[in-house]
């Protein structure tokens, strides 16, 4: 067990370590205040205070100068200098230290977007601008800079204490799918199909509607394939808003087609809500649009496994608009234990700079939550319409994402839209790139 020593303790300082020595370590921790139990303590101990406490036998505790930021009990804009630490970055910098900084601090930080609670400038869409954060100014935005600095941590807390050992996590590949269009023709009825050829003419539209060839958007099945033959257990997030409108643009969830697209996936995968951009601005349809999707997939588990247990606990904002702490907050309220949206619907990278899971610490109220939250690092709409890449480019991209996710024992969440994986034209070359770093995941 690991033993910290800090003068005073926090929900803050409680928080951190349990995610850092507990969730990304695997080793137990205590924070003490007695200053003569952790001069007694014979196993790996920390010193995160200016005390100097002599032990009472075997080496000195591993220092590190704290930062007031796991203290304070208010959200205040905080003085960030970065520089270079191994060849990455890091701030809030420490002196007379076993560690170059406050790793606990500075993890706070970033996994609980402190930045996002402060008054910030919102992009197009009203979300937190990528602009507007540390990470994207200083160059880190593509490391999961918080798993990375925990490795480093590792190692010096190995050279002080030998007996020190971890149980990383295994890395893990985590496919999931957002259902915003679900048929480019099909199912969408006379007016909005004529609507459609009047904007865009095409051949391929009437011989869908005529039965004569496959909806490019299709790419249900080639999907179940994919995971079959790859042994995948991928999670679909569904679009299923009351009525349209201008960013909720699916099938009508009470038209035959959307219950037997989902009834067709319950049973067999994970299925999420995508609440929609509606119910952002009005609480109240987060909590019908969730119920509309349990009763959809109680008729499929009834219909293909006869399980009865419906619940939908899993979420992802539709366009990834969310703002902290009210989004959340109401997530929690409507009966939602996990969220997925962590990362920008903008520019692809690590938002929360981690790619491992966690409990939200709301800010607004100094506790930890039960809200689990699953950073995603990509998402193939913002490589080909934000960073506007060809499939070559986005190879690369994805390439580095894994390895990054690799080489820290983390999760590499992605996701992906079923109309990328169809066979439109315009995304011609991407479902064969998505098999590629299916395969290389798995390498």
């Amino acid at each position: 067990m690991v033993l910290i020593y800090s003068h005073i303790t926090s929900p803050r300082l409680q928080y951190i370590c349990s995610f850092l020595f507990k969730e990304l370590m695997g080793v137990d921790f205590s924070i003490t205040i007695d200053s003569e139990e952790f001069r007694n303590h014979e196993g790996v101990k920390i010193n995160y205070s200016d005390a100097d406490i002599h032990p009472a036998h075997g080496v000195n505790a591993f220092s590190i100068q704290g930062n007031s930021l796991l203290f304070d009990e208010i959200i205040i804009r905080q003085e960030i200098i970065c520089f270079n630490v191994d060849g990455f970055k890091a701030f809030f910098r420490t002196h007379n230290s076993d560690f170059p900084f406050d790793i606990f601090a500075a993890s706070f930080y970033l996994l609980t977007r402190y930045e996002e609670y402060l008054p910030h400038e919102k992009d197009m869409y009203g979300r937190y601008a990528h602009e507007n954060s540390l990470a994207f100014k200083e160059g880190f935005l593509n490391l999961p800079l918080v798993n990375i600095w925990v490795k480093e941590f590792i190692k010096r807390l190995k050279k002080k204490f030998s007996m020190f050992n971890v149980q990383l996590p295994i890395f893990n590949f985590e496919p999931t799918y957002d259902i915003d269009i679900a048929y480019s023709c099909k199912h969408k009825g006379l007016l909005r199909n004529i609507g459609g050829f009047i904007k865009s003419p095409s051949s391929e539209r009437i011989k869908v509607l005529a039965g004569s060839a496959n909806d490019p958007f299709d790419s249900y099945e080639w999907l179940h394939q994919l995971h079959q033959r790859y042994n995948l257990q991928p999670l679909y997030f569904f679009l299923v808003p009351e009525k349209n409108g201008r960013y909720d643009k699916n099938i009508l969830p009470h038209k035959d087609a959307m219950w037997k697209l989902v009834k067709q996936h319950t049973g067999k995968y994970s299925i999420g809500l995508h609440p929609s951009w509606q119910s952002g601005d009005d609480a109240s349809l987060l909590k019908k649009e969730k119920q509309q999707l349990q009763a959809m997939t109680a008729h499929g588990r009834d219909a293909l496994s006869g399980l009865n247990d419906s619940t939908i606990t899993r979420s992802r904002q539709h366009y990834i608009r969310f703002d902290l702490p009210n989004s959340y907050n109401k997530l929690i309220e409507a009966g939602f234990t996990d969220d997925y949206s962590m990362g920008y619907g903008s520019i692809n990278g690590f938002r929360a700079s981690v790619a491992s899971s966690f409990n939200w610490y709301n800010l607004e109220e100094e506790e930890e939550t039960t809200l689990r939250i699953h950073p995603f690092c990509f998402m193939d709409a913002n490589a080909y319409y934000e960073q506007k890449q060809d499939t070559a480019k986005t190879m690369e991209e994805l390439m580095h994402y894994l390895s990054a996710c690799k080489e820290v024992n983390g999760t590499f969440t992605s996701i992906w839209h079923n109309n990328f994986l169809g066979t439109a034209k315009e995304f011609e070359g991407w479902r064969e790139l998505y098999e590629q770093i299916i395969v290389q995941a798995q390498l």
